[in-house]
């Protein structure tokens, strides 16, 4: 399924800027981030000096909503940053798991097609002995000398199958660890993403009070 949806055109033509894209927003939430803290520093600062001066109940009012806000675009900008970079493993793991499943799918043709060739030979290799026990004498060395080829044949065909299947092991290990990897990617997502709805609702819970 994935495969089918990394074939789209669009993919190819956005895989080009990817690297761009993603470092700009990369940047850019940092700076919101670094922008963020230096508000909570400032608003925090301004708030103790505010309320051990005992000012009127407006200005701190105000100082407090400033510092309410601050907190709230520091938590989006945190946990938008991090997504951000969960996003971006996530996608990898998708590409290398479709190409896992892509070369899984081409061993799989590679060692069917040895395992059909190498029935065959043996077949032709029964036949030649069958008709080596009807000949003479006369053809005996000549059929031996093929039958020595054909076997020899045979011996390398088992050897390239044996060497494709244990490729095609090696491949279905990779896939399987690939899969367990974007598995526990996504619980950790999920969970992430429940956190960060609970720290939502929660802000907007205090950001309703303060409107009361």
């Amino acid at each position: 399924r994935w495969q089918k949806i990394f074939m789209f055109p669009l993919w190819s033509k956005m895989a080009v800027f990817w690297n761009k894209i993603f470092l700009t927003i990369i940047v850019l939430l940092i700076v919101l981030f670094l922008d963020a803290i230096r508000e909570v520093r400032k608003y925090s600062a301004v708030h103790v000096n505010e309320r051990a001066v005992n000012v009127n109940t407006n200005a701190f009012d105000h100082i407090q909503m400033k510092l309410f806000r601050s907190q709230r675009n520091l938590y989006i900008s945190g946990f938008s940053l991090f997504l951000w970079l969960v996003l971006r493993r996530t996608v990898t793991l998708l590409t290398q798991l479709a190409k896992g499943m892509a070369s899984h799918a081409a061993l799989e043709v590679q060692v069917n097609d040895a395992t059909e060739a190498a029935k065959k030979y043996m077949a032709e290799n029964e036949r030649l002995q069958e008709a080596l026990s009807e000949k003479g004498s006369k053809k005996r060395d000549s059929v031996q000398l093929t039958d020595e080829k054909l076997k020899k044949e045979v011996e390398h065909l088992k050897a390239e199958l044996q060497k494709t299947s244990n490729a095609l092991h090696k491949a279905n290990n990779e896939v399987t660890a690939v899969k367990k990897q974007s598995e526990g990617l996504k619980r950790e997502y999920d969970h992430l993403m429940k956190e960060y709805e609970r720290l939502q609702g929660s802000l907007n819970e205090a950001e309703d009070k303060k409107d009361l």
